[in-house]
C-alpha cells in the first residue's frame, strides 16, 4: 500500500462526507415570498438585521507538518475577528440597521470582510399562505461573495457551488434553511460578506444587493425531471411488488462520452465516472452536474493512446473514503479525508493488474474488485498486460488475495443482504452469465457456480453492472436493459430505457432511487424497494 499526496485542503475533501441538504433548494415561484430588505418582510418574520465590520490581524501559528495538519514549526500569520457564525454568539452590542438600508456600502474597503446576521422566527402567516410544513428557501446577493450560515453551521460538500458557499461574482446564494417548518420556530443567519475579487482588491465596499425568504408547499420540495420513453417487461408477477404501475424513468443529466460507475454520497449527492474522458462528476438533486475530479484515472503525458484512461468503478468504504478503480493506472485508489490519495492495489506477486473495473465494500471492510482488461488499448491481446488472467481480488489489512478466476471478463459484483453470497458478471458475448460464491469469513470464495445464463438473449451486449435490494433481488445491465433476476434465480422482468445501463447504484434518503449510468446520461427511476448496498450505509451512518 503506497500513499500519494494530492494538493487539496484536508477540510475541503472532509466536507464531502459531512451529511448536507442545504444547496439543494427547490425551483420555480415560490408559494409565498418575503423581501428581507424592507420593514414589512423583517417586521414578518420577527427579526432585526444587525452588522459588524471583522478585524484583520496578525497572529501566531504554525506551518504544516507531515501529518498535513498545523504541527510544523511556529510561524505567523493572519485572522479576522469576530467569528459570529454560531448560533449563541451575542450579537445584541452590533449595529442595527434599517431593512431598506442593506444596499448601503459597508466595510472599511480594499481587503475586507463583514457580518450580517438576522434571527428568523417562521410566521403563522405569510399573506394566505400558511407555511406549517413548508421548505424554507433564503436567498441573497451581496456585491461581492458570501458565505452563509445557518444555525452555526456552514453546510457544503465537495464540488458544491453556490448555496451556503461561494457562488460566484454577485451571482445568488440559494439555499434551504428549513424543512417541514413549524411557526415559532426560529432560525439563526449569519451572512459573512467579502469583497471581491481577492487577488485584485478592488476600492470599493461590500453591500447587500437583495435578501428574500421563499415558501415552497412540502410537495414541491423535489425538483421535476423529465419522464424518458421506457418499458418494463414484465416476465414474473413478483415485479409488481418491486415497481409500481406507474414507476417513471427519469433523465437527470446527459451530454457525457460514456457514464459509469455511480455511488451515491453521504451529502445527497451522486458521483459518476466518465472513463473515456477522464473525470469524475457530482451530479446533486438540484440537477446540475460539475466536475468533481480530474485526471481521474490517468494523468502521463501519452494519455491520448487509451481510450478509457479515467476511473471506472466507485465505492465509499465504511468510513466513508472514496475508492475509485482506475483504468489508466491500472490500480485501486482511496481518497483519504486528509486530501491524501493511498494506492491500495496495483499490483499481484509483482505483476500490474489489467486495469480494475468495479468494486464493493463488504461492512467488516474488506474490498472487493474485478480486473479485467477493457481499459487496455487492446484488451484481452494487448501487449502490457502481465496478469496471465482475468481475476476477481479480495483487498483486506493490506493483503491483495486472488479470490476467483474463472471468468473471462468479470465485470459488476455484489453481496448479498446478508453477505453470505457473492455475484459477479461476465462481460464476453459468448459466455453471457452471472456467478455465485459462498463468501468466507477470511474474504476468500468458493463453490462458484453459475447462478443466471443470458446466453440465449441476443444482440452484442454482455453484462456490466450490478446490484442487488434489500429483498436479494438482483439488478444486472445486460443485453436490452436491466435484468431483475429473484435470489432463486428466477427472471422477473427486465427495464429497457432509451440507452443501456452500464452501471448502477441505489441512492436517495430511502435507498429506493435505482440511479442508471447508460453511456451518455444519467437516470433515476424509484422503487418500492431500497437497495441493500444502500440499506447498510445508512444504518452504517447512525452506529
Amino acid at each position: 500500500m503506497r500513499t500519494l499526496r494530492l494538493l487539496c485542503s484536508a477540510a475541503l475533501f472532509a466536507a464531502l462526507f459531512a451529511v448536507s441538504a442545504r444547496a439543494q433548494a427547490p425551483a420555480g415561484t415560490p408559494d409565498a415570498t418575503l423581501d428581507l430588505a424592507t420593514r414589512e418582510g423583517v417586521a414578518t418574520v420577527r427579526g432585526a438585521w444587525r452588522t459588524s465590520e471583522t478585524k484583520i490581524s496578525e497572529i501566531d501559528f504554525r506551518s504544516v507538518g507531515a501529518d498535513l495538519k498545523a504541527s510544523g514549526p511556529a510561524n505567523r500569520t493572519f485572522d479576522f475577528a469576530p467569528h459570529a457564525e454560531g448560533v449563541a454568539f451575542d450579537d445584541s452590542q452590533w449595529e442595527t440597521i434599517d431593512p431598506t438600508t442593506l444596499g448601503a456600502r459597508r466595510s472599511t474597503g480594499k481587503l475586507c470582510f463583514n457580518w450580517y446576521r438576522l434571527s428568523v422566527t417562521v410566521p403563522t402567516k405569510v399573506g394566505t399562505f400558511d407555511p406549517t410544513g413548508a421548505t424554507l428557501v433564503f436567498e441573497t446577493v451581496v456585491d461581492d461573495y458570501a458565505e452563509v450560515w445557518v444555525d452555526g453551521v456552514l453546510a457544503r460538500s465537495l464540488g458544491q457551488t453556490g448555496g451556503s458557499v461561494v457562488a460566484g461574482w454577485n451571482v445568488p446564494n440559494r439555499l434551504v434553511i428549513g424543512r417541514d417548518v413549524k411557526p415559532g420556530q426560529k432560525i439563526q443567519l449569519a451572512v459573512f460578506g467579502i469583497n471581491g475579487p481577492i487577488s485584485a482588491v478592488p476600492e470599493n465596499y461590500i453591500w447587500v444587493r437583495s435578501a428574500r425568504l421563499d415558501f415552497y408547499r412540502p410537495d414541491r420540495d423535489a425538483l421535476k425531471f423529465p419522464a424518458v420513453a421506457a418499458d418494463l417487461v414484465r416476465k414474473d408477477a413478483a415485479i409488481d411488488g418491486l415497481f409500481a404501475r406507474d414507476a417513471r424513468v427519469e433523465k437527470l443529466a446527459d451530454g457525457f462520452q460514456f457514464a459509469e460507475g455511480p455511488v451515491w454520497a453521504r451529502d445527497g449527492s451522486l458521483l459518476f465516472s466518465d472513463p473515456n474522458t477522464n473525470v469524475i462528476y457530482r451530479w446533486s438533486p438540484d440537477g446540475k452536474a460539475t466536475v468533481f475530479r480530474t485526471k481521474s484515472g490517468y494523468d502521463g503525458a501519452d494519455v491520448g493512446r487509451l481510450h478509457q484512461p479515467g476511473s471506472n468503478g466507485l465505492a465509499f468504504d465504511p468510513e466513508g473514503r472514496l475508492t475509485s478503480c482506475e483504468h489508466g493506472n491500472r490500480r485501486v485508489t482511496r481518497l483519504e479525508k486528509d486530501g491524501k490519495l493511498t494506492v491500495l492495489a496495483d499490483r499481484y506477486e509483482g505483476k500490474r493488474l489489467n486495469s480494475p473495473n468495479d468494486l464493493v465494500y463488504r461492512s467488516d471492510g474488506a474490498l472487493y474488485f474485478t480486473d479485467p482488461p477493457f481499459g487496455l488499448p487492446k484488451a484481452h491481446d494487448d501487449p502490457a498486460r502481465e496478469v496471465p488472467y482475468t481475476g476477481v481480488y479480495c483487498w483486506r489489512d493490506g493483503q491483495l488475495k486472488l479470490v476467483s478466476n474463472d471468468l473471462t471478463g468479470p465485470n459488476g459484483l455484489a453481496f448479498s443482504p446478508d453477505e453470505r453470497w457473492f455475484y459477479v458478471t461476465n462481460w464476453d458475448t459468448r459466455k453471457k452469465i452471472i456467478m455465485r460464491y459462498e463468501v468466507q469469513r477470511d474474504g476468500s470464495l468458493k463453490n462458484g457456480r453459475e447462478f443466471f445464463s443470458m446466453n440465449g438473449a441476443p444482440g452484442e451486449e454482455a453484462l456490466d453492472g450490478l446490484k442487488i435490494d434489500q429483498r436479494g433481488n438482483l439488478y444486472a445491465s445486460g443485453p436490452g436493459g436491466v435484468w431483475i433476476i429473484s435470489p432463486a434465480g428466477k427472471h422477473l422482468g427486465t427495464l429497457r430505457a432509451p440507452e443501456l445501463p452500464a452501471n448502477l447504484a441505489w441512492g436517495d434518503a430511502d435507498g429506493r432511487g435505482l440511479y442508471m449510468t447508460a453511456r451518455s446520461g444519467l437516470y433515476r427511476v424509484r422503487l418500492e424497494v431500497a437497495g441493500a448496498t444502500a440499506t447498510r450505509q445508512l444504518v452504517g451512518e447512525h452506529r
